[in-house]
């Protein structure tokens, strides 16, 4: 990747520096290099006076030495003179013509100089095999002089809706017909987490489309299809997976998202993963962030993500179904969790709140009042 392009990637080698960074001792302030012995009697009362024998600039390197009784006016970031040793900031001089200064404060050696290979070290590495590539990290491989570097390719996700009622926005609905959402809003997901989102067109219900369908993703990495995984007689992905892949699961025991299936599928020659995930939107989405998004930096190789929550009380009794973990989503308003959940099939469950509870599969009720974590989206 070039450097430009490559920032959030993740970096697949080990970057060594070939050179010390800074590649020459510099100063760190305008003013004087001087020999810090030199200035060892100076003060406001008594300062001392050195003859000035070059002015040294950025972008070129001097040209005279320094000796006892001499100095270099010097600009920041300018390499130091040989024989310097210190540097005196203008503030602590007072110029005395155009050829002497006087240099009213003691310096010790060392002092406003960075020096050669101070921040960087020929052969150190500046960044790790799997580290994600931050602002920070962009700017140290720079530093080195790295135009470019090798990075781990973010993976490939197909997504495609299923259903007979499924269609593309923008078109006209007929009676019995719904707009796409879960492409979108996987997309959506895909692309946050270090991945590349592929999305095709919704697949009617029937054998031989969905069998087309899967054929089409075989290049994917990843293939997600949402709608037709939970038991009905028109609901035929298990029988796709059946006659083309592995089942892992079918079914979990939470709320929304219950017929949510994971399998291998034979495609292209190679056993991808697939996500079966419900047709409703709240319950794909739902399980997309608990369970899509984890797979999904994994396999990017990028870090576990960091939950945002928020102690809140509930501003609503809630009665949960007993038997399977709830994700329930609420608004946080004037510092109170207020529920926001409608049903499976409504977006506006997530849409309209600002994160989730988790109530567990043996509490079937949370009181008004109750504190509860919400972890946001």
């Amino acid at each position: 990747m070039p450097l430009e392009a490559a920032a959030s990637r993740i970096a697949a080698e080990d970057v060594a520096s070939p050179i010390d960074v800074p590649p020459f001792s510099r100063s760190a302030m305008d003013g004087y290099a001087v020999i810090a012995a030199d200035t060892a009697a100076a003060s406001d009362s008594s300062p001392v006076q050195l003859r000035i024998v070059e002015r040294v600039y950025t972008g070129r390197p001097p040209s005279t030495s320094i000796t006892h009784g001499t100095c270099a006016e010097i600009a920041t970031g300018a390499p130091m003179p040989k024989g310097a040793d210190a540097v005196v900031m203008v503030e602590q001089t007072s110029p005395d013509g155009d050829a002497r200064v006087a240099i009213r404060s003691v310096a010790a050696r060392g002092q406003n100089i960075g020096r050669q290979g101070a921040d960087i070290s020929a052969g150190a590495v500046v960044v790790q095999r799997g580290e994600v590539l931050s602002p920070a990290r962009i700017g140290a491989v720079a530093a080195i002089g790295c135009r470019e570097l090798e990075v781990y390719a973010q993976p490939r996700v197909a997504i495609l809706s299923t259903g007979n009622e499924v269609v593309e926005p923008g078109a006209a609905l007929a009676p019995g017909q719904i707009f796409d959402v879960n492409r979108f809003t996987l997309a959506s997901i895909v692309a946050a987490h270090g991945a590349v989102a592929v999305t095709y067109r919704p697949v009617e219900d029937s054998v031989a489309a969905l069998g087309d369908a899967l054929d089409a993703c075989a290049d994917a990495d990843l293939i997600v299809f949402s709608g037709g995984s939970s038991v009905g007689d028109r609901d035929l992905i298990v029988d796709l997976i059946a006659a083309k892949g592995e089942m892992i699961f079918h079914g979990i025991a939470v709320k929304p998202g219950k017929p949510t299936g994971f399998a291998f599928v034979a495609a292209g020659g190679r056993r991808v993963p697939f996500f079966a995930m419900p047709g409703n939107p709240t319950s794909c989405l739902s399980n997309a962030y608990v369970l899509l998004v984890p797979f999904l930096r994994a396999v990017a190789r990028l870090p576990k993500a960091i939950s945002r929550t928020v102690r809140a009380p509930l501003a609503r009794t809630i009665v949960s179904q007993a038997g399977r973990l709830q994700f329930y989503t609420v608004k946080i308003e004037n510092g109170a969790a207020i529920p926001a959940f409608k049903g499976s099939g409504e977006i506006t469950s997530l849409s309209q709140a600002d994160g989730y509870i988790q109530i567990p599969p043996d509490q079937a009720v949370l009181e008004e009042g109750s504190y509860v974590d919400v972890t946001l989206f």
